[in-house]
């Protein structure tokens, strides 16, 4: 507990001693961890016979209890912070107590992803909310490569040797004997197998006749992925960068394939097959009309060039 006096602030002009405020945390304060209840108690030495209403202030609340004990179900971080309390009872009014800081120790995966690939970069984060308190960071790990005393452990490349489950705790760098409890676990698990393959699929293979048709890459199984788009006229000619999303409108015929791109730097997933897209042309009926007259005018006009005239004979007696 921590025992606070406090000189009464006066609402009329009656003197009274000195209140003594204490902050209680019931729970055992080296024990605390995620998932666990707390209650933080304020108590008020000298002000016996009074009935006092408790004012509170915390993190992440806009509607503090009026008690006299703070009860905390199920800690996580968001329960991290600064926690103080006062007492009023008719005209009377403390000071604040003294504060008590929680700080709850958490590991973070950046990103986190579902299934990590062997190669990919990763971050395993340690954030210890609340306080400005600066610390020393301790990691504890079964993997089979261990992680360094800092902050965040940058991963490059990643294999199945930083497979494990991480914690990380906190120790005070203005005093080495003061330290957080052990966060909960983050396990990590990096996949040894090939890298994933992206997966075109068409809505259509042929584009109508002044329309177009759209294209899908997804790769089965994780998240997080941008993907480029490539198009070429045949397969001997080189493939065209086309930026797109997950899903693509095409109106131009061609070879399609597509690829997944994720993280800093970007890690790439192998090529999906080739789709062939092909383009209905418009056919132009006046030009085929006019063609087809051009035709048969020229085909009159041979055979009447080919038709031979013959002169009927002339009879004597005419």
């Amino acid at each position: 507990c921590y025992q606070t006096p406090l000189k009464v602030r006066l609402l009329t002009k009656q003197l009274l001693g000195i209140l003594h405020l204490m902050f209680c945390c019931v729970h055992s304060w080296s024990q605390i961890f995620t998932g666990e209840t707390i209650t933080l108690r304020c108590e008020i030495q000298g002000g016996e016979g009074k009935v006092w209403k408790y004012e509170w202030t915390a993190p992440n609340t806009n509607s503090p209890p009026t008690s006299s004990e703070y009860r905390i179900s199920r800690v996580s971080v968001s329960h991290s912070g600064d926690y103080r309390c006062r007492g009023s009872s008719d005209y009377l009014l403390t000071g604040w107590s003294d504060i008590i800081t929680l700080t709850v120790p958490v590991v973070t995966l950046y990103p986190n992803w579902s299934e990590i690939y062997r190669g990919e970069t990763i971050t395993v984060r340690c954030e210890i909310h609340g306080g400005d308190t600066e610390w020393h960071y301790e990691w504890e790990t079964n993997s089979r490569i261990k992680a360094p005393n800092q902050s965040e452990y940058r991963i490059r490349s990643a294999s199945s040797s930083n497979s494990g489950n991480y914690r990380c705790k906190g120790r005070m760098k203005s005093s080495q004997h003061e330290t957080t409890e052990w966060s909960d676990s983050v396990t990590l698990t990096v996949s040894d197998s090939n890298k994933p393959r992206a997966t075109l699929t068409a809505q259509s293979s042929v584009i109508p006749a002044g329309g177009s048709v759209t294209l899908s890459c997804s790769v089965e199984g994780s998240a997080g992925w941008k993907f480029d788009w490539f198009r070429r006229d045949s397969v001997s000619f080189k493939a065209q960068l086309m930026r797109g999303n997950e899903a693509n409108r095409v109106s131009q015929g061609g070879l399609y394939h597509c690829r997944g791109g994720r993280g800093d730097p970007v890690y790439y997933t192998e090529d999906s097959s080739d789709v062939t897209v092909t383009e209905t042309r418009e056919f132009n009926y006046f030009i085929a009309a006019k063609l087809r007259d051009v035709i048969l005018c020229s085909v009159l006009t041979i055979s009447f060039n080919n038709y031979e005239l013959i002169k009927p004979e002339m009879s004597d007696n005419s």
